[in-house]
């Protein structure tokens, strides 16, 4: 007699999601998996499906930016990547830039006004926002580190009104206190600590899952290190991760933006809002790598 575990066992036992875990059974890639009414059981000696476009020996996504960065390649996944993950990214916090505006200047290096009013900050944080990716691509196989996420945040807020206020520090944890969400966060005296036991609970895994990427990024932003950039600088992090982790990466889309605030402020009581939004926005990811032929 077969012996089944619940998918949430499954899943645990294989280090994914249970979304994924669902999806596997749906797609008949779990040989005796069976369905009762709405839930899915896995046979208890069943083995965790390969990655459907895996393919031995081709290069990783993150050998492909690599390649295409070094050659200055325009219309391919590293193209593409910079101008959405940075209009995202910085349109989450309050970027008027349009994606055809980030795109301009990432092709161009310049700005067309037009009959538009821009702040300078969007156009320095989104050139400063390309760096950073660059930075992601080049340091991604290095073990993460507080002098990392430091060098991040000096990169993105260089040049920007804030780095010429006395009381904001550019590459280095906030002196003062911040709220984010309402919620208050970790207090600057308590930043440095809580950061090295956050690093060092996060880099003794024996191996990550996305689950682990999403939870350190959560916790990241509890502590919210920085006066501001916090959200960016976490999400290029995320990033980074799954390019290190080879996870298919992604990117929170602005339909997406509430359901992952929800999801962060939720992470406590409701692991899956987070996770089945980063997984969605992980499927489109997916849906540019088929485009450009890249397995993963």
């Amino acid at each position: 007699m077969i012996e089944y575990l619940s998918v949430a066992k499954t899943a645990e036992k294989w280090g994914l999601s249970e979304r994924s875990v669902r999806n596997y059974c749906a797609h008949g890639r779990i040989a005796d998996a069976k369905l009762i009414g709405k839930t899915w059981y896995v046979p208890k000696d069943a083995k965790k499906p390969e990655r459907a476009n895996k393919k031995n020996g081709s290069p990783t996504l993150l050998q492909i930016l690599r390649k295409q960065k070094a050659a200055k390649m325009t219309g391919g996944i590293y193209h593409k990547i910079q101008i959405d993950l940075t209009y995202n990214s910085n349109h989450m916090e309050g970027s008027r830039l349009t994606h055809d505006q980030t795109r301009y200047i990432f092709e161009t290096n310049t700005i067309g006004l037009g009959n538009d009013v821009i702040n300078v900050d969007d156009v320095i944080e989104t050139a400063n926002h390309f760096r950073c990716i660059d930075m992601v691509i080049d340091g991604a196989g290095a073990t993460l580190s507080e002098r990392f996420i430091k060098d991040l945040h000096f990169a993105l807020k260089t040049g920007t009104g804030d780095s010429r206020k006395d009381w904001f520090a550019v590459g280095a944890y906030k002196k003062l206190p911040n709220e984010v969400g309402g919620k208050g966060t970790t207090l600057p005296e308590n930043v440095s600590a809580e950061m090295q036991r956050l690093l060092t609970n996060y880099n003794e895994l024996p191996s990550k899952t996305l689950e682990d990427l999403i939870a350190f990024h959560v916790a990241l932003e509890r502590i919210h290190p920085f006066q501001d950039g916090n959200g960016r600088i976490g999400r290029l992090i995320l990033f980074k991760e799954c390019l290190k982790h080879n996870i298919v990466p992604f990117i929170i889309e602005d339909d997406l933006k509430l359901f992952y605030y929800r999801g962060l402020s939720e992470w406590d009581r409701e692991k899956g809002f987070l996770m089945d939004t980063c997984l969605t926005a992980q499927d489109r990811f997916q849906a540019y790598l088929d485009y450009f032929r890249i397995p993963y």
